[in-house]
């Protein structure tokens, strides 16, 4: 609701004017600055990998767009940190098509961060799962990293959406990222985009 006018006169006037909601605080407005986008050409690929990023920001965000030449109808996606392949990942996660919901954690620590699904081969021709993955204080180095993913893709027409967060248990600071299919290959036109977040 917005306030158009007050009246002279009327006890609001000679107020201190806030930009934020929050008393004193100025209005949050992160700064986004593209830092790498990589799109899978033709034959296909087994990975997306984001190298040598920089510590300069304060948060990461993926957003893209994928697809599996896995022989399903969906496939998982995954995403694993600084090349490492070790138990040192774990998650929890809700799922809803519309009709019903479901929760789910990881059993033990696997290597890998689950990020969602995407469709596959037998799935509906032509379609891409989207996603976008926000990674916290990547370069801290005084405390373990947390991820929240948002996936939704298309099951042969019934559409479910997926609302992950976990954590990579591991203090060193995020320098590189591989997102891929679980077992399988990424296909071309599938694409994602490397966010660096400055702010607080």
């Amino acid at each position: 609701m917005a306030i158009t006018s007050i009246k002279t006169g009327s006890s609001f006037t000679n107020l201190t004017k806030y930009d934020s909601f929050l008393a004193g605080n100025a209005a949050y407005n992160p700064s986004f600055e593209s830092i790498a986008t990589v799109t899978v050409g033709s034959g296909g690929s087994s990975s997306i990998t984001f190298s040598s990023i920089p510590s300069t920001y304060t948060h990461l965000q993926i957003r893209g767009i994928l697809r599996s030449d896995r022989g399903y109808a969906q496939a998982g996606n995954i995403m694993r940190f600084n090349s490492d392949t070790g138990n040192n990942y774990s998650w929890h996660g809700l799922v809803g098509d519309g009709s019903s919901a479901s929760a789910f954690d990881t059993q033990g620590l696997p290597s890998f961060m689950y990020l969602g699904e995407m469709p596959a081969v037998s799935g509906l021709a032509n379609t891409f799962g989207t996603v976008v993955i926000d990674i916290l204080d990547y370069a801290n180095t005084n405390k373990y990293k947390t991820v929240k993913t948002l996936s939704g893709n298309d099951r042969n027409s019934a559409g479910v959406v997926g609302l992950i967060s976990g954590n990579w248990r591991n203090t060193a600071a995020i320098t590189s990222i591989s997102i891929k299919e679980d077992v399988s290959n990424l296909v071309q036109y599938s694409s994602l985009a490397l966010y660096g977040i400055k702010g607080v």
